[in-house]
């Protein structure tokens, strides 16, 4: 893989990651609800108008123009398992910005999806 199809899968990958994390904030901002018929419209309402949530909306927006543009230049079976290290970047930053555990079983599993994706990267 050349650089800017690289650069492309790993900017689909950390806009993707990054969405998450603002969805995260946003859902915290709210606090937990119920969400049943009768409170659907006003609890969508609020998550709607919390600019976190507006964010990672926009984020998965973009996510999906720049992976457009990735699986143009990318076979999907090798770009579409580098949205695993996702899950990487969010459970590190999750850590930081959020006090989420990172276990020594998550880190197990963050080291295999790690190889994982170099084996697919370099097959």
């Amino acid at each position: 893989m050349t650089l800017v199809p690289f650069l492309l899968v790993l900017a689909g990958v950390l806009l993707n990651a990054v969405a998450q994390l603002l969805l995260k904030a946003g859902a915290n901002a709210v606090g937990h609800f119920e969400f049943t018929a009768t409170n659907a419209i006003p609890v969508g309402l609020k998550l709607a108008m919390q600019p976190p949530i507006v964010g990672g909306l926009a984020c998965y927006v973009v996510s999906v123009v720049v992976w457009i543009m990735a699986l143009s230049r990318v076979e999907v079976s090798i770009a579409y398992p580098m949205l695993s290290l996702g899950y990487v970047v969010n459970a590190i930053a999750a850590h930081y910005l959020f006090g989420e555990a990172v276990s020594p079983m998550r880190v197990a599993g963050i080291f295999v999806i790690i190889v994982g994706v170099v084996m697919v990267a370099r097959s």
